[in-house]
């Protein structure tokens, strides 16, 4: 059962003032945006900082911040502006929910809370006119943000690009699995792959995933032998497009919708495949690294930053090298014990919970010693 905020100890004078009036603010109910944020909620609310959480009833319902220790109000407009009123400071998570909350500050009147945002990751700029509004909006939310805390570096520096006055590295951390998963052969099992090798892949349908790409690596895998079984964990706009070709060119691949036990179907799995045409810091890759599962990951964005040496990076879009290097590691069991090891030693060099959560209060503390 949920714990209510009330159940949360708050300091009457923590560290020496009035309890710190927070808002974080989502744009969406993307899976690391919103980790991230019930993970910093959870912190904040124990060290005794009032955290209101706006973002849409869907991501209350899967990641329950109120059970955090905050309190949930829906992203309409109005009630952003009327939470971001009584705020001393507000915290937004990507770019448009960034927007969202300067808009709210301007229309609240009165002396304006200090924004941050963190980006958790910007795609690469459209060409057109979308690209020209895609680069507006960055300048506008990089220069209203007293402070923006990049994912990865390459984050900062758009960042900087953009106008930001203060661009930081964030110690961005998600929490990792706290229980034991169910047996993985049993799991197996139930995907009908007890003796053939499985490949996962988790994330939502949309184009920029890379899935079109994997499929076709995946139909470069129909003369392995054994013949691997591609499984993807996510649901979107690109099901229909993705089912009519699994099905005309037999691809060796289930769409399994969407699944609150994608950690449960990765431990399982035999090669995690991270085909995106960018990435911040992708939360499949944190996730098979901890578990030890070998990742074949595209080179874009954040991600040789986040899995250094123990991932096999290939070029987006390059599905012969996505083919090869999943085959090669699947052919390979040493290889992937190696891997295995490598990423659960990347992983100990990430960020921390309690080291994200003492940098954005380090950051909260600095902009209220401006205020005075």
């Amino acid at each position: 059962m949920s714990s209510s905020p009330a159940s949360f100890p708050v300091p009457a004078q923590p560290y020496g003032r009035p309890p710190l009036r927070t808002v974080q603010v989502l744009g969406g109910a993307g899976a690391g945006s919103s980790a991230h944020v019930r993970s910093l909620t959870t912190g904040l609310a124990a060290r005794g900082v009032r955290v209101t959480v706006c973002a849409p009833a869907a991501a209350e319902g899967e990641y329950d911040f109120t059970g955090a220790g905050a309190e949930f109000t829906p992203d309409a407009a109005s009630a952003l502006r009327a939470a971001c009123a009584g705020a001393d400071v507000v915290h937004a998570h990507g770019v448009r929910a960034g927007m969202r909350a300067a808009l709210a500050l301007r229309g609240g009147g009165g002396r304006r809370a200090p924004l941050v945002v963190t980006w958790h990751g910007s795609a690469p700029e459209p060409a057109g006119p979308l690209g020209r509004l895609s680069r507006l909006l960055e300048r506008h939310v990089a220069r209203a943000a007293a402070v923006v805390l990049g994912s990865s570096s390459d984050q900062v520096d758009l960042a900087r690009r953009r106008g930001a006055r203060d661009a930081r590295l964030a110690a961005v951390a998600v929490p990792a699995a706290a229980a034991a998963l169910p047996d993985a052969g049993k799991t197996r099992a139930e995907l009908g792959v007890v003796e053939r090798p499985l490949v996962i892949a988790v994330g939502s349908l949309v184009a920029r995933r890379g899935y079109s790409v994997l499929l076709d690596a995946a139909r470069a895998w129909r003369v392995l032998e054994p013949l691997p079984l591609l499984v993807i964990a996510g649901e979107g706009p690109l099901r229909p497009e993705l089912t009519r070709r699994i099905a005309e060119e037999g691809l060796p691949v289930r769409l399994l919708g969407r699944r609150r036990d994608a950690d449960r179907l990765l431990a399982a799995a035999d090669v995690a495949v991270l085909p995106s045409r960018w990435e911040g810091r992708s939360l499949l890759a944190q996730e098979a690294l901890r578990a030890g599962v070998a990742l074949v990951a595209t080179e874009v964005g954040g991600v040789p930053e986040l899995v250094g040496d123990a991932a096999v990076l290939v070029p987006y879009g390059d599905s012969g090298a996505l083919a090869g290097a999943v085959a090669a590691l699947l052919d390979d069991p040493e290889r992937r014990a190696a891997l295995a090891v490598a990423g659960r030693a990347q992983a100990a060099t990430w960020p921390s919970e309690d080291d994200t959560v003492a940098q954005v209060l380090s950051v909260y503390d600095e902009l209220m010693e401006r205020r005075r």
